[in-house]
């Protein structure tokens, strides 16, 4: 058997089928990649969307507690340098403003929300 190589097909110059543009390819491909474009928008847009709200949304809930830790060690150590002796009186102001704080929650539940 002897190989040869296959010679490209000859096309005529100026050749196109009849009824449509020279540039019929183009258009089909540009409509094509639009249309690819427009799904890939209204599918993949939204799911970043809901992913970033997740991803964002975790982050919040594991870092806030640990915040709130932090802060709160860091101002009785805070308020015991300001104000040096018995840490009974910062316990208090630290206390009164978490109640504070729960109070102003409680207020804005929503309406049958608890008891």
């Amino acid at each position: 058997m002897s190989s040869t190589e296959p010679s490209e097909i000859e096309r005529p110059s100026g050749a196109g089928i009849p009824g449509l543009p020279p540039d019929w390819p183009e258009q089909a491909t540009t409509k094509i990649v639009d249309l690819i474009d427009s799904v890939r928008v209204k599918t993949s847009g939204p799911a970043i969307g809901i992913a970033r709200t997740v991803v964002y949304g975790l982050i919040i809930f594991l870092l806030l507690p640990v915040a709130l830790v932090l802060v709160t060690a860091a101002s009785v150590r805070g308020l015991n340098e300001i104000f040096p002796g018995s840490t009974g009186p910062i316990y208090l102001v630290i206390g009164v403003v978490f109640t504070l704080a729960g109070v102003l929650c409680w207020s804005r539940r929503p309406r049958g929300a608890a008891g």
